[in-house]
């Protein structure tokens, strides 16, 4: 199993999992998050000067598939999450050694 982890922009979130769900992956975590990336933040000019915003608003999907589908996800995630500009996101693959469903325990399964 692996785990990816994907940092995009808020606004291509519905589509992202409008993609994601078109493939058959539906489990995911989604956190809203901030932070800054190789352009580290945005210059904006106004009358009484310059100011930076250093953090930037961002979503981090993290989904747990088979290794299978790791490149139908990132393929889907690219293709849905993109714009073309800077800040666009990353994605990370790491690996999942074992999966634990809380709400049953080993060897109850079924009752």
């Amino acid at each position: 199993m692996k785990m990816v982890v994907a940092v995009i922009r808020p606004e291509r979130l519905q589509a992202v999992k409008d993609g994601l769900s078109g493939i058959g992956v539906c489990g995911m975590t989604i956190t809203h998050v901030t932070g800054r990336g190789e352009q580290r933040g945005l210059v904006f000019t106004t009358r009484v000067g310059e100011f930076i915003v250093d953090e930037i608003e961002k979503v981090k999907l993290e989904i747990v598939i088979d290794d299978g589908q790791v490149d139908g996800v990132i393929a889907n995630i690219r293709e849905n999450a993109e714009t073309g500009h800077p800040g666009d996101g990353r994605i990370f693959i790491i690996p999942v050694l074992e999966s634990i469903r809380i709400r049953s325990e080993p060897g109850s399964e079924g009752q």
